[in-house]
């Protein structure tokens, strides 16, 4: 068994009206550069976040959801973000925002494997 890693994740939030300060906790961003993992995952409850705005457009929020798990990945079609290092694209994707999708403060910790904790994440953030 080899020495915990540091990690740090946040949490992917749609905002749908900004001024109204509601979310909907929508992914998850892990960052383990010890163990070169950056890993992003989508998980929109649909239903919940047209209760919050019935008006909204979600194929567009879907799209720019989906940029999260693309950039982390470094696919190449996601444009030149996913072309920086590992930590450049994780800061750049928690970057602080003022739009519809926003991210959490960025949490840290420690952990053996960063696969298992991102299915930790998933089911404490995301798990109805």
């Amino acid at each position: 068994m080899h020495a915990p890693s540091s990690y740090d994740y946040a949490v992917i939030r749609v905002v749908p009206r900004v001024e109204r300060e509601e979310f909907l906790n929508a992914g998850v961003i892990l960052f383990c550069l010890q163990q070169n993992f950056l890993q992003s995952h989508i998980q929109v409850d649909d239903q919940r976040l047209l209760a919050l705005w019935p008006e909204i457009d979600l194929p567009t929020v879907h799209n720019h959801l989906q940029s999260f798990p693309r950039i982390s990945a470094a696919d190449p079609a996601a444009g030149p973000i996913a072309h920086l290092s590992l930590r450049e694209r994780f800061h750049w994707l928690t970057s602080p925002r003022s739009t519809i999708i926003q991210v959490s403060p960025v949490h840290t910790g420690l952990c053996q494997s960063p696969a298992p904790l991102m299915q930790h994440l998933i089911h404490r953030y995301l798990t109805l």
